[in-house]
C-alpha cells in the first residue's frame, strides 16, 4: 500500500463529553491532519481516500473507512448502559480506544468495518465510577458514591442500636462536657459503637454489574455472600465428606443444617446447606446496664454429733438477697462477649440456707445409702409387672461368689423359709427402709441380730419359686415399695 500522508492520534477518551441526564461519558474526539494538500478537490482529482486504524488497549483491532463508525459504536455502548442502569451512575468508557488516521489511494485501501465492528461490540467496556468499602485494606463491596457506601456502614449498625440512640452517641462525643444523668432500673445506656475491623472508603471505576445497593452490601458484610448455596447428595457421600469437598470442619456443617448430627443417615438428592455465613465485619455496641437482681442464698451444712447418722434438719431457713448492679456489656452482633461489673450496692444481704445433718453412728441404724448386696453380678430383671403379676424387687445373677450382704446397719426382723421366696431375710433398718433377700440357699443372722452394712447375713441359691440362682432384692420405705435402682 502506497501511504501519502498519515497521522497519528494518541488515547481517545477525556477529551470531550457528551451528557445523557446525569450519565457523564467519555466521548472520542476524531482529529484529521491534513498535510501536503491544498484542498479536497486535488485529494479527490489524485483518487485518494482516508482511512482509520483502530487500537484497543493499545492492540490492533482492525481498519475502518469512517470514524463514525467508531462513533456510533460508542454511542450504542453508552446508551444501552444508561437504559440498563441508573440515571445516577457516572458511566465511562472502561476501554483505552485509539487509532491512526492515513490518507491512501482507493485502489490500495484495505477496510474492515465489519470485523472491527464485531470486536468493540465485544470488548468494548463502560465503567461506573463507584466507591469502594474498604476493610483492613481490601476493597469488599462496590457502591454507587462514598455518601452510599457511609450509608451501608449506618444500616450495618442500625441491626444492632436505633437511630436515636446513633445520635445521642454522635452528639455525646461531639461535646464531652455532657453530663449523663443516672441509670434508672433496667435502663441501658450505649457508650459506643465501632467496627470490628478498619473501614475506609475509596474512589474506583468498576463494571456496573459490580455495583451494589445498600441492602446488598449489608448482606454482604452480615453474612459474607450474596448467595446461599446447597448441595445435593449423591451416592457414596458422607456428611464428613461433603465438608472437606466445601473447605469446611464437619462441626461448621452440622452447625448450619440442624436437622443434621454425626450419626444422620442421608438420602440421594437431599439438599444439605454448605455456605457457612462468616461475617465480614462486625458491629461491636458496648454499653452498661442498670438493674436490681436478686442474690442467690448459699446452702450450709452443718454435722451434728447428737444426730443419728442419715438424719437431716433445717437449722435455718434460706432467703435471697437484693442488690444493685451496674455492668459494662461488650456485643458483638448482638453476641455477648464480654461483662465486667462497674458498680455494686447490696440492698438486702442474703440470709444463707444451714441444714444439720447428723453424724452419730448406731450398728443397728442405717445411713439412708445402700451398698450393693451381692458380690458383682448383674440386675437380670428390674422391678415391674413380669408373667401377669408384680415383680417387687429386683433379680441379681452370676456374681463373682455367692456371699449376700446387709445393704445398710440394721436388726433382721425374719429369717427363714416363707413359700415363693425360699429362704428369706427382712433387715429392719431403724430409719424406715427395709430391705428383703430372697432364694436363698443358706441364712448365716438369726433374728434380733445387728448387722454391719457389707456385713454377710447369706448365701445366695434358688429356693423357692426360682427358676435358677439369684438373689430377689427388695426395699421399702414406711411401708412403701421402692425401685431399688433408685438407691444402688
Amino acid at each position: 500500500m502506497m501511504r501519502i500522508w498519515k497521522n497519528k492520534l494518541s488515547t481517545l477518551t477525556g477529551n470531550t463529553s457528551k451528557t445523557f441526564k446525569k450519565v457523564a461519558v467519555s466521548a472520542l474526539a476524531f482529529t484529521t491532519l491534513s498535510l501536503g494538500v491544498g484542498n479536497s478537490s486535488l485529494a479527490e482529482s489524485s483518487g485518494l481516500t482516508t482511512v482509520y486504524y483502530v487500537y484497543l488497549n493499545n492492540e490492533y483491532i482492525g481498519t475502518v473507512s469512517n470514524q463514525e463508525i467508531i462513533d456510533n459504536i460508542v454511542n450504542e455502548k453508552l446508551n444501552d448502559s444508561k437504559n440498563t442502569y441508573d440515571d445516577n451512575y457516572e458511566l465511562t468508557l472502561g476501554s483505552q480506544l485509539t487509532y491512526v488516521s492515513e490518507q491512501v489511494f482507493r485502489s490500495a485501501s484495505n477496510t474492515n468495518d465489519a470485523e472491527v465492528v464485531e470486536k468493540l461490540e465485544e470488548e468494548l467496556a463502560v465503567e461506573a465510577e463507584a466507591s469502594a468499602l474498604v476493610i483492613d485494606g481490601e476493597a469488599v463491596a462496590y457502591l454507587q458514591d462514598q455518601e452510599t457506601a457511609e450509608n451501608v456502614i449506618k444500616a450495618l449498625k442500625l441491626q444492632y442500636v436505633t437511630e436515636e440512640q446513633l445520635n445521642e452517641l454522635e452528639a455525646r462525643k461531639t461535646n464531652p462536657s455532657i453530663t449523663l444523668p443516672p441509670l434508672t432500673e433496667n435502663e441501658t445506656r450505649i457508650l459506643d459503637v465501632s467496627l470490628s475491623k478498619e473501614v475506609s472508603f475509596s474512589g474506583e471505576k468498576v463494571s456496573p454489574q459490580q455495583v451494589l445497593t445498600v441492602e446488598q452490601a449489608v448482606q454482604l458484610l452480615t453474612k459474607g455472600t450474596l448467595e446461599e448455596k446447597t448441595y445435593k447428595v449423591r451416592e457414596g457421600d458422607v456428611l464428613g465428606s461433603i465438608a472437606v469437598a466445601h473447605d469446611m470442619k464437619l462441626a461448621q456443617l452440622l452447625s448450619i443444617n440442624p436437622g443434621l448430627n454425626e450419626d444422620s443417615l442421608l438420602k440421594i438428592d437431599q439438599e444439605i446447606n454448605v455456605t457457612f455465613l462468616e461475617p465480614l465485619l462486625r458491629v461491636v455496641v458496648e454499653k452498661e446496664v442498670f438493674k436490681k437482681e436478686t442474690v442467690a442464698y448459699k446452702k450450709e451444712v452443718v454435722e451434728d454429733a447428737s444426730m443419728f447418722k442419715g438424719d437431716t434438719k433445717v437449722k435455718q431457713e434460706g432467703k435471697d438477697g437484693l442488690r444493685e448492679v451496674t455492668y459494662k456489656i461488650s456485643e458483638q452482633n448482638g453476641v455477648k462477649v464480654k461483662q465486667e461489673t462497674i458498680s455494686e450496692n447490696m440492698l438486702q444481704e442474703p440470709i444463707n440456707h444451714i441444714v444439720l445433718k447428723g453424724t452419730k453412728v448406731m450398728p443397728s441404724r442405717g445411713d439412708g445409702s445402700f451398698v450393693w448386696p451381692a458380690v458383682g453380678g448383674y440386675v437380670s430383671s428390674h422391678l415391674g409387672y413380669r408373667w401377669g403379676k408384680m415383680h417387687k424387687g429386683i433379680d441379681i445373677a452370676r456374681p463373682s461368689n455367692r456371699t449376700i450382704k446387709a445393704a445398710d446397719n440394721g436388726v433382721v426382723v425374719f429369717a427363714g423359709w416363707d413359700g415363693g421366696y425360699g429362704n428369706k431375710i427382712i433387715v429392719d433398718h431403724n430409719n424406715g427402709y427395709r430391705t428383703v433377700y430372697a432364694h436363698l440357699s443358706s441364712i448365716t443372722v438369726n433374728v434380733g441380730q445387728t448387722v454391719p452394712k457389707g456385713s454377710k447375713i447369706g448365701v445366695m441359691g434358688s429356693t423357692g419359686d426360682s427358676t435358677g440362682v439369684h438373689l430377689h432384692f427388695e426395699i421399702y420405705k414406711n411401708g412403701s415399695l421402692k425401685n431399688p435402682m433408685d438407691y444402688l
